[in-house]
This record gives C-alpha cells, sequence and structure tokens, in this order.
C-alpha cells in the first residue's frame, strides 16, 4: 500500500428491515433530514434463539428525500455510512446521547419502490453529474446540529 496509513476507520455496514417509517422533516436552514431504524438479527446456535439490535438511521439532503420517498416500514435495506454520537442538555440539565449511523449510501433490497428508486436515483445522478452516493463515502457535515427527539 502506497501514501498515507490510515490510523482508524469509522465505517458501518448493515442489511435488515425498517422498523417504521422513516420521519422526514427540514430543518430550519432548509436542510431535509430523514430518521429512521433499521433492525438485525443475530442468530445463535445451540438452541440461543436470535437476538434483534436496532440501529437509529440518520439521512441528509437528498438522500433524505429519497428515504421519505422510497422507504416503509419493514422494507429489507442494504445501508454504509458511519456512526456519529450526539449529547445534549435537556431543560433539566440532565445529559444525553444518541448514537447513530449518518447514512452514505442506501440499495432496496426489497419493496414496492425498489423500481422507482432505481429510475429516481439514476435521474439524479444523470442530473447532478455524480452517483447517489460518493464513491469515497464520505457525507457532509450538517450545518447545525440535530435537537433532540
Amino acid at each position: 500500500m502506497t501514501g498515507r496509513r490510515r490510523s482508524s476507520m469509522n465505517k458501518v455496514m448493515l442489511v435488515g428491515r425498517l422498523t417504521r417509517d422513516p420521519e422526514l422533516r427540514t430543518l430550519p436552514s432548509g436542510k431535509p433530514v430523514a430518521n429512521f431504524v433499521v433492525a438485525t438479527n443475530e442468530f445463535r446456535g445451540n438452541g440461543a434463539g436470535e437476538r434483534t439490535e436496532y440501529h437509529n438511521v440518520v439521512a441528509w439532503d437528498r438522500l433524505a428525500e429519497i428515504c421519505g420517498q422510497f422507504l416503509s416500514k419493514g422494507q429489507l435495506v442494504d445501508i454504509e455510512g458511519r456512526l456519529q454520537t450526539r449529547q445534549w442538555d435537556d431543560d433539566g440539565g440532565a445529559r444525553h446521547w444518541k448514537t447513530e449511523v449518518v447514512l452514505a449510501s442506501l440499495e432496496m433490497l426489497s419493496g414496492r419502490g425498489k423500481k422507482d428508486y432505481a429510475r429516481e436515483a439514476q435521474a439524479v445522478a444523470t442530473e447532478e453529474g455524480a452517483t447517489v452516493a460518493p464513491e469515497n463515502g464520505s457525507v457532509p457535515e450538517p450545518a447545525e446540529a440535530l435537537v433532540a427527539l
């Protein structure tokens, strides 16, 4: 490997199902943001059953709009992104933390909107002269922080 060596990496890859429809909203700045939860199952041997993990996901800008338009509860998705932890203090002074996946790319593996999404994603990529998710997986940082839900 030539060049600089990576000292760390923050990358998340999940395949799971949405537990509810995405919540799409627009911040006062006009920036769209979508929030949803993806459930993944881990199957254990020897009759131990399975364990379900729930992952909070946040998408920004055009990717947020696509999530709001084409994703729905129960849909199987393949997502990639990075982990981000936010913290805030509530009105009572208690500190809270929330760890979430900041979405960089999305592939629908099931659902009726899959074909419509493919057409829309191609149209956006052609219009903007780029792919829906950058090859390097980078996601621009939002100018403002999300407030506690």
